[in-house]
């Protein structure tokens, strides 16, 4: 019995450890089956010369020797003592690795606060002409972050084409179109373009594994990580920017010119890029704060909607729905949708139900319930206003958000009755990406005609 134990103990840690691999970029080309089965021959060596289970999974993890970096990197999320006793004191990352790293990014950050200035050279100006800065804003820094992905990730030149193609159109659909001054489908567009490029993005970012679930969700997963990263990034923006404000009027001089043209713009422009890359460096730390962070605002994101809700129900009160409010009530069940997607590529999917996927589950029903007042509330003002570009990129949005939310609650149900598997959850969540990326694609293609620029 005690044997069966062992076993069922060994392959539940190797199991974790091939989730592991699955979960992570530091390998890309390597087939994990081959490595999975180098792993069992070095154990099988180990208890045969006497040592237990545990013992020789650790030292034959030690002895992969290709997979130090990365057994280092598994340590430190799992910082487990005798983990690091047996790995930490390897040789550290190639100290060369790590430089190119930085300089590449650097230099793509420079680039695109460069490219954000390039226009100014044809007589655009950013303040006089922001609607044209606010198209073209994801098109300053996407590409080179997605060329910073292909460098990363060493992708086949075949799929180059259709990365350049993606951007190119987007160029075109940002640009061709005669848009009203402040229209409401320009400002749809500059809100819309980013979120169909950011795809392109993840396509270069997972690589060969984008056809993975893992692999999409370890794209999830690196873009909550680097917006975590960006805000902290454009905290200490905002004191730069004071302090230099300051000391500057010390002397007499106003600083404000050059830090609304060019540091603020610029730096924030940048900030994308280096953001990404101290993701790509950083991961193990940020990894320890951003569950904590989803596990702090579920509840509270759930509490108050479930206020929200109470309140509506109680009071009798429906609510407008004006531009203002549209966009602002949609960014709060992005925001939903964002602490769900980051919960759930945060989670071992090995781990039984717990008291914290009810939460989730309590937080995904109230997002449903308050999205269907919502759709309510849009349809009865389109009922009586009649169509306008607002209010149709509202429904669209909280139509795609109910059926996801809706198949997620059935799907979450079924996991906590043990009646399926967190990865269906997964899947479906990884699956639904690209119906996100289509829908903004549509708004920034289809309503400038539809609706006539306005």
């Amino acid at each position: 019995m005690a044997a069966k134990g062992d076993a069922a103990m060994l392959d539940d840690q190797i199991d974790r450890w091939r989730s592991y691999l699955h979960r992570r970029q530091a390998i890309h080309s390597v087939d994990v089956a081959e490595l999975e089965d180098h792993l069992r021959e070095q154990i099988a060596v180990l208890t045969d010369a006497g040592l237990v289970s545990d013992e020789a999974f650790l030292i034959a993890i030690k002895r992969i020797g290709d997979l130090d970096a990365l057994s280092r990197e598994f340590a430190r999320e799992h910082s487990d003592r005798l983990w690091k006793q047996l790995v930490m004191p390897s040789s550290g990352e190639s100290g060369k690795t790590v430089r190119t790293d930085a300089i590449v990014a650097f230099s793509l950050a420079v680039a695109a606060a460069i490219a954000l200035k390039v226009p100014a050279l044809f007589g655009k100006d950013l303040h006089s002409d922001g609607g044209f800065y606010a198209r073209n804003a994801g098109l300053f820094v996407l590409p080179l972050l997605t060329g910073y992905f292909v460098w990363k990730r060493r992708l086949n030149p075949t799929i180059l084409p259709w990365l350049a193609a993606a951007f190119a159109a987007a160029a075109i659909f940002a640009n061709a179109y005669p848009f009203a001054p402040k229209g409401h489908t320009e400002i749809l567009s500059a809100l819309h373009l980013p979120i169909a490029l950011w795809l392109v993005v993840g396509v270069a970012y997972a690589g060969e594994r984008w056809n993975q679930v893992s692999g999409r969700m370890d794209f999830i997963r690196s873009s909550g990580e680097v917006l975590i990263y960006y805000i902290l990034i454009a905290l200490g923006g905002v004191l730069l920017t004071a302090f230099t404000a300051l000391v500057f009027k010390s002397i007499g001089i106003n600083a404000s010119p050059y830090l609304e043209s060019w540091q603020v713009p610029c730096g924030a422009i940048g900030a994308v890029i280096i953001a990404s890359w101290l993701v790509e460096a950083k991961q193990s730390v940020i990894e320890n704060m951003a569950p904590v962070l989803t596990r702090l605002f579920t509840p509270l994101f759930a509490a108050m909607l479930i206020l929200f809700l109470c309140t509506v129900l109680w009071t009798g009160r429906g609510f407008g729905i004006e531009r203002a409010e549209l966009i602002g009530f949609d960014l709060l069940l992005v925001a939903v949708l964002g602490l769900l997607l980051y919960s759930i590529s945060a989670r071992d999917p090995h781990l039984p139900p717990g008291t914290f996927d009810m939460v989730q589950v309590l937080l995904v029903v109230s997002a449903l319930l308050t999205n269907a007042v919502a759709l309510w509330a849009i349809a009865a003002r389109i009922t009586e206003f009649g169509f306008s570009p607002n209010r149709v990129a509202a429904l669209g949005e909280n139509v795609i958000l109910m059926v996801n939310l809706v198949w997620s609650v059935v799907l979450y149900a079924r996991f906590l009755r043990r009646q399926g598997t967190f990865a269906a959850l997964e899947k479906w969540q990884t699956d639904y990406l690209p119906v996100y990326a289509m829908w903004a694609a549509f708004v920034v293609v289809v309503f400038p005609l539809a609706f006539g620029g306005i």
